[in-house]
């Protein structure tokens, strides 16, 4: 199997730059979706609805493509366990930190500690080199993530049952993404997704039945979280997201998240003119020439 860093070295430049634009758009609004979406559903049941459109239009999409499925039950399961991390548990995290009233921001703030958790596990569990420029890159990244978040959780008063999911959604992706690049190699992604919504679907929706009414205001603001989530998450975002661990070290690929709290707050500025003070715009600076650095090829 070739290393991470041949897979990546392989990659132009301009090419891993673009795909890279594209995840950290879709990965910054999924918070906006969540927002959306949860006045009108529990969380169970909004991300049931989430993951059932996502197997709907992958399922077919696959069919048509002829995109390859998984050569066995093992590699189906491989498959299948890492998007229970990355995609099952992480979300139940996100969804129910919000829920039992996390800010975005603290949200952000424990999401963005996974680059530092990939990289401290990433050389025990995968073997890869992670230099000091690289560990300069992950830190700095941080804490230009704390300058862009700092206003909002400067006086938290979070429940610590929110905390707690948070906690969970964070240590889920990071397994996830761990198990993910050591024990599924090269798989199609297109199928790879489809398997896993459907997964995840019919673990919400027995969650959902377990513990919730599933009762749904049918607005127009639920309904495009739903689509949202479901088209530009649950089927791009991740697709995206698989194909770039798939060519990089886990611990520099998923050092892009850093970049989401400053999209969110250039969408924020852009689409609902909010005030971005010196503290975001120096916050963002930092994330950026963090990732710049993490990301660099060795």
């Amino acid at each position: 199997m070739p290393s991470s860093d041949s897979q990546s070295g392989s990659l132009p430049p301009l090419l891993f730059a673009t795909v890279a634009a594209a995840f950290i758009f879709l990965w910054a609004s999924g918070f906006i979706a969540a927002k959306y979406g949860l006045p009108y559903a529990e969380p169970f049941t909004l991300m049931a609805c989430r993951f059932a459109v996502g197997a709907a239009i992958f399922l077919p999409a696959c069919v048509l493509l002829r995109a390859s499925w998984p050569k066995d039950g093992r590699e189906t399961f491989h498959i299948l366990a890492a998007g229970f991390g990355i995609q099952t548990v992480y979300l139940i995290g996100v969804y129910y930190g919000i829920w039992f009233g996390i800010s975005t921001g603290l949200t952000a703030l424990v999401v963005g500690l996974q680059p530092l958790l990939t990289g401290v596990l990433s050389g025990h569990v995968l073997g890869e080199t992670v230099t000091r420029r690289n560990w300069i890159g992950l830190v700095l990244g941080f804490v230009g993530l704390v300058f862009v978040i700092w206003d909002k959780i400067a006086s938290p008063a979070e429940a610590l049952w929110g905390l707690a999911m948070l906690v969970l959604g964070l240590a889920a992706i990071t397994a996830g993404t761990l198990y993910q690049k050591r024990f599924c190699g090269e798989f199609d992604v297109r199928t790879g997704v489809a398997l896993q919504n459907v997964m995840s679907c019919a673990v919400m929706l027995v969650l959902a039945a377990t513990f919730e009414t599933m009762e749904i205001d049918w607005t127009g603001a639920f309904v495009f979280a739903v689509l949202w989530s479901a088209i530009g998450l649950s089927v791009f975002g991740i697709a995206l997201y698989y194909w770039l661990v798939q060519r990089g070290a886990a611990a520099r690929v998923t050092s892009l998240i850093y970049l989401s709290p400053p999209t969110t707050a250039l969408m924020g500025w852009a689409v609902f003119g909010e005030f971005l003070s010196w503290k975001i715009l120096v916050g963002m600076a930092l994330a950026m020439t963090g990732v710049a650095l993490a990301v660099r090829a060795r």
